[in-house]
């Protein structure tokens, strides 16, 4: 039975991933702030007959401690991860920092993902063929990325940040592969095209208007999981891919360059030993 943990699996997309998965007989975790929308899909779970198949992690991953917390319980109760989707995230209009010190979206939209990718990759490891899903929007170039100020304390825009946050995750990958180059770990990057999701954030009117625009527009979260299924039962045999919806991305390009990738993964390191020792 395989088992696959769904950062943000309570709403939205990760909510239909997590059904799907749960309907072929698998084993789910899913991780996410709200116990309300948590014990929806629980509910589904039991009518499905897989109450014992999944599992509620509550945790805001915008903080680093809570990762580890997390990271704790998976290993100990989860030798084994076939597949890690990381789907965490939350739209701020204005600037927020967390209790730890750090810009809201750049500790759950990026440190999570590294510190959930560094700490399974050896549950992954032990998988016959385990797959990391990243579903961030994948390419863009480089210049998206402020590397001399990367939470956005001189000057806040949202959409940048945003932007940010998703070549930030092509960096992540493009280092994690760098890093694990004899693992069977397949790296996916995939933006399954714009879907009426939950849409969770904290929105000025303005940004709220524009988000309600776009959910009448999407596709349905059902819609998407089937897309992201396929790619999840057919990854590449390449350790690191990219997708915009099913159209791939060039991941020798430019915009994943790996020097750039190893900047970000040894400033990452170094901001998070900084921070103290819980966030080592």
């Amino acid at each position: 039975m395989k088992t696959v943990v769904i950062t943000g699996g309570t709403d939205g997309i990760g909510r239909s991933l997590a059904l799907a998965h749960l309907e072929r007989g698998e084993r789910v975790v899913i991780i996410g702030r709200s116990a309300d929308k948590a014990r929806t899909i629980m509910d589904a779970a039991a009518r499905l007959g897989a109450a014992d198949r999944i599992e509620f992690l509550r945790a805001d991953l915008g903080l680093v401690a809570e990762n580890h917390r997390v990271l704790e319980r998976l290993r100990a109760a989860y030798p084994v991860v076939d597949t890690l989707v990381l789907g965490a995230r939350f739209y701020r209009s204005a600037r927020s920092v967390t209790p730890e010190g750090f810009e809201a979206s750049f500790a759950l939209f990026y440190l999570s993902r590294h510190l959930l990718t560094c700490g399974l990759a050896e549950s992954l490891g032990r998988a016959e063929t385990p797959v990391i899903l990243d579903l961030s929007g994948p390419g863009g170039d480089l210049s998206r990325i402020r590397w001399d100020d990367l939470q956005f304390a001189k000057s806040y825009d949202p959409d940048a940040v945003m932007q940010q946050c998703g070549k930030l995750s092509d960096l992540l990958a493009v280092a994690f592969t760098d890093d694990h180059q004899h693992s069977n770990i397949r790296y996916l990057l995939l933006h399954p095209g714009l879907t009426a999701t939950g849409f969770t954030g904290d929105y000025s009117a303005a940004d709220r208007a524009l988000v309600d625009d776009m959910h009448r527009r999407g596709q349905p979260a059902e819609a998407a999981a089937t897309r992201i299924m396929r790619h999840l039962d057919n990854p590449p045999v390449v350790p690191l891919s990219a997708y915009m919806q099913d159209n791939a991305v060039d991941t020798g390009s430019a915009a994943f360059d790996h020097g750039a990738a190893r900047r970000l993964r040894d400033h990452t390191r170094a901001l998070l030993t900084a921070a103290g020792p819980v966030n080592a």
